[in-house]
């Protein structure tokens, strides 16, 4: 494999790993072997980031205190979001599960440290937005780990960032990029839940164009 290509097989796997990498909000309460977990978060070692900056910077909440708050700033988002709808489309929206907050035995919250020395700004004087690009590239991969080890991940985006950096007590320079509940899926499907409710569609094409 002197040019480093894949086999067919792989490639079918990948893209099956792809397909079934869902953003899970149903979530089994067992508990996740660490040792899986850390397989998992290995994934950021080997992410790219611009100038090899490594911005990202992980908080796992785990307390009660930090859990509650969380989840009390997803309510009170959640609600604010509701409000912004009306007739059916409000119906439909109330009738979502947006989180697995209350299930999910691992939750974590990922930052951005656009402050970082890192990299000595390598790519991103004229971009500074790259390093969170890079944050959520990093997290894909994450992503991917888990799905691999059967396990999958909710991305909760339905909350204040500026309270939960608040609650957590991080540094005011970092960004929120995500928050994120991780566990065993209820069920497992290559189909968003978001099609599955008759939210909204996937595309079946990708579109591009040409200048």
């Amino acid at each position: 494999m002197q040019d480093h290509a894949f086999t067919d097989e792989f490639r079918m796997q990948f893209d099956l790993l792809m397909r079934l990498r869902r953003d899970v909000r149903r979530f089994r309460t067992d508990p996740i072997d660490e040792a899986v977990l850390t397989r998992c978060l290995d994934a950021f070692l080997r992410a790219p980031s611009v100038g090899l900056s490594e911005p990202w910077r992980l908080i796992r909440v785990d307390s009660e205190a930090a859990r509650s708050a969380a989840l009390k700033n997803f309510q009170a988002a959640n609600e604010q979001a509701l409000a912004g709808y009306s007739g059916e489309k409000a119906l439909s929206y109330s009738r979502l599960k947006l989180s697995g907050m209350q299930e999910a035995p691992v939750q974590l919250a990922v930052f951005c440290d656009d402050s970082t020395t890192k990299g000595m700004g390598l790519g991103a004087a004229t971009m500074p937005e790259t390093r969170r690009y890079s944050v959520v590239s990093a997290i894909t991969l994450f992503w991917l780990s888990l799905r691999v080890e059967g396990l999958g991940m909710g991305w909760v985006s339905i909350l204040d960032p500026e309270q939960l950096k608040r609650d957590l007590d991080v540094p005011d320079i970092w960004s929120l990029v995500g928050y994120y509940c991780i566990g065993r899926p209820q069920m497992v499907s290559d189909q968003p839940e978001l099609e599955r409710s008759g939210w909204e569609r996937r595309r079946d094409a990708m579109l591009i164009e040409i200048r």
